[in-house]
């Protein structure tokens, strides 16, 4: 036969090629390459296989021809390599702390037991050798008890065995159809084994990313409640801060936060609407990039005043008879948790779960301001991300899983719990009890307070107002601002402008463009640098800003006139040009 007919399948379709006596398999690819309309900077990256596994690989070689190696009729399959897939899957970093435990083996010590231990001072047996910090059982036993283990402890149990994580590989799970199958129609009008996503099992999450939340001093969180204190309106915000190590789990990690920001919102005494395409966004994470922080969390307040007498605040939630996270919650949280992913090489996708924590501000058991914190499960965020889940209408602790339709095919979802008999059974997650889904872990204050910004600083009286709250009078404007400058002497400038919301203030005011000052500003604020913050106070920008804080008027309601000699623009309230000294006409 002269001529040979050779089929190609991949992910775009399955095309035909006429195949040559003389072709080479470097000329069959170049055909290949044309017809699937491959990049040609990407041809190396994309390879021909006699199976769908990819364990036989047809070589590019231009020496060999083509029909000694393909026959007639033959299906052979092209696919991008997998090395280059994850490269570009892989866009961000490792955080450092995830560098740094990951050199650590994270053995538990023990003591020699006088009673069970018969060796010498420097032996060690079965009762006293270290624990490896997986050791749930063992955690589980000490004082206090360690409920699950940290991220990095899972990650050992999974590299240990003679292969040393060779085969170590966190798979994220998929609730979507496979793209890309030509065996049969696309859904709803096919579907078969290969492209149809597993069958979902609950089962509750054993280990955690995030171990402890932290706030470095009270009064991060005391502005924040401040609106709440106000209005009586709930409030949203995002945490700011960076990740440590933590000794109070096994190679544990814990969230730092040092500011809140707050975005724009809708409040009322019962529910919180937020913006989630804010305009300054990019700005404000721009601003703590530099000062080597990152968005750890959020926090959202759930406080309704007790007008009992008992205590401050009422009680009905974090309890086990009540909720803990609704099902609204759970699905903002999964939402968050899939915006900031937790990087790391040990997943063909480049990332595997979240570090992105949630923490409740409500009533607890004494009637007090409590703080909770929490994180959903992958398997939740995984439903979260491909719409599978939904809340219920009247019941916050009961989430739905959506049923398939035309336009979208759901998998089953099940989860297990014991009957009145005790027995366990499963059940189908329509409706699903939300405590499936949910993380727990404490949140609280730093033992000796810490402080990035300025809380602590004896000259303050009164803050620079937060942002986004015109609804309760605290307006950023430059009015606020000569007030707040007014409680430092110009030496204590670094002072001033260490803080959070004022810094957000300045590089997304609308007035004064600093975008190509305000860098150097923050960088002196991060190194507590006086020096190279008072340099950065006699710039032309904040002398324009100076401008404004001249009798404490607003940028956006200074009047002006300008002289008709030198076109200077001068304040309402003067009678001559402050430049050329003409009279106003």
């Amino acid at each position: 036969m002269s001529r040979s007919i050779i089929r190609v399948q991949s992910s775009e379709g399955t095309k035909r090629f006429e195949l040559l006596p003389n072709d080479s398999l470097n000329s069959f690819y170049e055909k290949v390459y044309t017809q699937f309309k491959v990049d040609r900077s990407k041809h190396a990256e994309w390879k021909l296989y006699f199976d769908r596994n990819k364990q036989r690989l047809i070589p590019n070689s231009s020496s060999t021809r083509a029909m000694e190696i393909l026959s007639h009729g033959d299906i052979i399959f092209f696919f991008e390599t997998e090395q280059n897939q994850n490269r570009e899957q892989f866009q961000g970093e490792e955080d450092e702390i995830d560098i740094e435990l990951a050199k650590q083996d994270g053995l538990i010590s023990r003591d020699r037991d006088p009673q069970l231990c018969h060796h010498g001072p420097s032996g060690k047996c079965i009762h006293c050798v270290p624990v490896e910090p997986y050791d749930i059982e063992y955690l589980k036993k000490i004082n206090p008890s360690i409920k699950y283990v940290s991220f990095h402890a899972y990650l050992k149990k999974l590299q240990g065995g003679p292969d040393k994580a060779k085969y170590c590989n966190l798979e994220n799970l998929n609730c979507k159809i496979k793209s890309g199958c030509k065996e049969h129609p696309v859904w709803p009008k096919g579907i078969c084994n290969k492209c149809q996503p597993p069958t979902i099992y609950l089962n509750r999450q054993n280990y955690r990313h995030v171990d402890n939340v932290m706030f470095e001093n009270g009064k991060i969180v005391e502005r924040f409640l401040n609106y709440w204190r106000k209005s009586g309106h709930q409030r949203v915000g995002f945490l700011f801060g960076r990740y440590e190590a933590y000794d109070g789990v096994p190679l544990g990690i814990k969230a730092v936060v040092s500011a809140i920001y707050e975005p724009p919102q809708k409040t009322d005494e019962s529910c919180v609407e937020i913006d989630l395409n804010d305009p300054n966004e990019e700005k404000v994470f721009s601003i703590a990039k530099i000062l080597g922080l990152k968005c750890v969390g959020w926090i959202f307040t759930d406080l309704i005043r007790d007008d009992t007498g008992k205590g401050v605040v009422k009680h009905y939630r974090g309890s086990a008879n009540t909720f803990f996270l609704s099902a609204d919650e759970c699905i903002m949280a999964g939402y968050f948790q899939n915006k900031f992913k937790n990087y790391t090489r040990f997943s063909m996708d480049g990332y595997f779960g979240s570090k992105f924590v949630t923490v409740v501000v409500t009533g607890d058991e004494q009637n007090q301001i409590h703080f909770e914190g929490y994180q959903v499960s992958n398997q939740c965020t995984a439903l979260v991300r491909d719409n599978c889940i939904i809340p219920t209408y009247d019941v916050p602790q009961l989430a739905y899983i959506r049923e398939s339709t035309s336009e979208q095919y759901v998998p089953d979802v099940y989860f297990r719990e014991k009957d009145k008999y005790n027995n366990e059974v499963t059940r189908i997650a329509r409706p699903l009890p939300v405590e499936y889904l949910i993380v727990d872990l404490p949140a609280a204050f730093a033992k000796d307070s810490i402080y990035s910004f300025n809380e602590d600083s004896p000259l303050i009286k009164e803050f620079f107002p937060v942002e986004n709250r015109q609804e309760i009078n605290e307006i950023q404007d430059f009015n606020s601002l000569k007030n707040y400058m007014k409680q430092f002497p110009t030496y204590r400038f670094l002072d001033a402008m260490s803080d959070f919301h004022l810094l957000v203030f300045l590089a997304t005011n609308q007035t004064v463009n600093l975008d190509k000052v305000i860098v150097k500003l923050v960088e002196a604020v991060k190194s507590k640098n006086g020096q190279d913050a008072l340099e950065w106070s006699k710039t032309s920008e904040w002398s324009t800003i100076e401008h404004f804080l001249v009798d404490g008027t607003s940028a956006s309601m200074v009047e002006e006139w300008q002289c008709k000699m030198c076109t200077f623009l001068n304040e309402d309230n003067v009678t001559v040009c402050q430049m050329c000294q003409t009279a106003r006409s």
